[in-house]
């Protein structure tokens, strides 16, 4: 049977990290937390339902959870956030993928339901996502993407038939914060590389981005929910812009 490390990283997620956890249990051989210095439970928590932890601080989230990768134990990787579930029947097909004699593939893309506002998410561009998590670190890796990070492989991948569930926002204001918080991540990535923009680009952002989400991917059909993820997900595209045209301008 291959040995299977999940990885997580983690900053104050005492809120989230129980439930992640519960859904892990019996799938792995190891838990490795990476926690940035969290001021409330989370890594107390973590030591408490037998995970490993590590304290690092933050690199940008592709950096983070490549530290996590090398660090795991085994070269069989799962990653998974702290509000993300691993649903039962996802876990039983890993589970019955690592006793498999060989393992065809490199990494393996895991469906997501998102849930957003108290509803899954069936449109809005986030019907059919899915992301490479399952992978082996000797033939994968993660970007170093300070946001959006994924994981790159040598070689062929698979993919899962069962979802992960994303939890991926508490409420508006949670939404707001990490909105504020991805988008400084992103303008910095942009600006460290030279990108530049014209002011209209982050003017022309927002309405393109609504009506893509709104009208072009579905999220009218996801009701409420559908429209206030259509509205803040164009606001972080304008506002990505917008503080990347605010730190490229010369210091006074």
């Amino acid at each position: 049977m291959t040995q299977l490390s999940v990885i997580i990283i983690t900053r104050n997620e005492e809120l989230n990290i129980r439930r992640c956890l519960d859904s892990l249990k019996g799938l792995a051989n190891e838990i490795l937390v990476v926690d940035d210095n969290s001021s409330d439970r989370t890594a107390e928590i973590c030591r408490a339902e037998g995970c490993r932890v590590m304290t690092h601080d933050f690199e940008g989230f592709g950096r983070q959870k490549q530290y996590a990768t090398e660090n795991a134990l085994y070269d069989w990787v799962l990653s998974v956030d702290a509000d993300e579930v691993v649903t039962p029947e996802l876990s039983l097909e890993i589970k019955e993928l690592m006793a498999a004699a060989e393992i065809p593939n490199a990494g393996y893309r895991i469906p997501f339901s998102v849930f957003y506002l108290g509803r899954r998410m069936k449109h809005s561009g986030m019907g059919k996502e899915s992301h490479l998590r399952l992978f082996d670190r000797r033939k994968g890796r993660f970007t170093i993407d300070p946001v959006h990070e994924g994981i790159v492989v040598e070689g062929p991948a698979g993919r899962l038939l069962h979802p992960m569930h994303h939890y991926s926002y508490r409420d508006l204001f949670h939404h707001l914060e990490k909105i504020n918080l991805y988008t400084t991540a992103a303008a910095e990535g942009y600006a460290s590389k030279g990108k530049k923009f014209n002011p209209w680009t982050a003017a022309l952002k927002f309405p393109v981005s609504f009506f893509t989400f709104y009208f072009i991917k579905g999220g009218i059909l996801d009701g409420y929910p559908g429209f206030m993820w259509s509205f803040l997900a164009a606001v972080y595209g304008s506002l990505k812009i917008a503080k990347t045209i605010e730190l490229s301008k010369p210091k006074a």
